[in-house]
């Protein structure tokens, strides 16, 4: 069988010719190729960029806002989460604050405010300045908020003194400085001692400003003091314990513990040693524990 031959024949040049020509549409259709899809990710780099912009220039505008915060003196035991954060506080910092707080405990000095929040030195060398800390423990030095026991207040000769533990909420709120939530809560702490004992209990109030606690005791003293039956501190209970006011569940379970793996108790200053104890507050505790078996 023969082959038949195609009638169609290319020269040397012409075959270089086609060659070329397919090279150059190659070429271009990968560059097309190429650009459109350079342009893409141009298209999506800048989004991404303007994005990543916006919140750069948030962060500066925030920033921005607390470099000319205006900040008034103030007392950083009495810092809000608010106040925190505008004053450039982390979450972990002001919680800390609030938790040294919440077992009514204060601070007095600006060495005291870092070791417990644990600022840095740049933002503590930045508030410091701003801290306003009662007169009487800037001038007494005492490290407890309370005054010296026996301290008497200047009062009024025309406003008779009235009995602490029989004080109303109506009649806290007429003291300048005390609204509905303070004299609610001067009650309760009351009503959780069982009375007060002593006039400088109420400085203990959390949120109780020194001067507003002062002008209090102005028109009002314990003068009858409530019969109080001490709790032994050796064989109470943890659940016992956290009945007396001063003492919240977990410190109350830290005495027992404390108690269970040293034996027994035999001066008050031996509670120091417990973890997180409120030593501010440890004249306190004999008030309402004793340590006879």
């Amino acid at each position: 069988m023969t082959l038949r031959k195609s009638h169609i024949k290319f020269t040397k040049q012409e075959r270089s010719g086609i060659f070329f020509l397919l090279l150059i549409i190659i070429i271009v259709q990968g560059a097309f190729w190429f650009y459109k899809r350079s342009s893409s990710v141009a298209t999506h780099s800048l989004h991404l960029d303007k994005e990543i912009q916006g919140k750069i220039d948030a962060l500066k505008e925030e920033t921005k806002k607390r470099d000319n915060l205006v900040i008034f003196p103030f007392n950083p035991n009495f810092i809000s989460d608010y106040k925190g954060y505008t004053l450039g506080m982390t979450v972990e910092e002001i919680d800390r604050l609030h938790e040294f707080r919440e077992q009514n405990r204060f601070i007095n000095n600006t060495e005291e405010f870092q070791e417990v929040t644990g600022v840095s030195d740049s933002l503590l060398n930045r508030l410091s300045p701003y801290f306003k800390f009662p007169e009487w423990v800037k001038n007494s030095g005492i490290t407890d908020r309370n005054p010296q026991v026996g301290e008497k207040s200047k009062r009024p000769l025309d406003i008779p003194l009235k009995d602490l533990n029989q004080v109303t909420v109506q009649e806290l709120m007429e003291i300048r400085g005390i609204g509905n939530v303070l004299s609610e809560r001067i009650i309760k702490f009351r009503d959780r001692l069982g009375g007060f004992l002593l006039d400088e209990q109420l400085y203990d109030v959390f949120g109780l400003e020194p001067e507003v606690a002062a002008r209090v005791l102005e028109r009002y003293k314990v003068l009858k003091a409530p019969a109080i039956e001490k709790v032994n501190i050796n064989t109470a209970s943890a659940k016992e314990l956290s009945k007396i006011g001063y003492i919240s569940r977990s410190l109350a379970e830290g005495i027992v513990r404390f108690r269970e793996e040293n034996g027994e108790i035999t001066s008050f200053d031996e509670l120091r040693q417990i973890e997180n104890f409120p030593t501010n507050r440890i004249n306190r505790f004999p008030l309402y524990l004793s340590l006879k078996k």
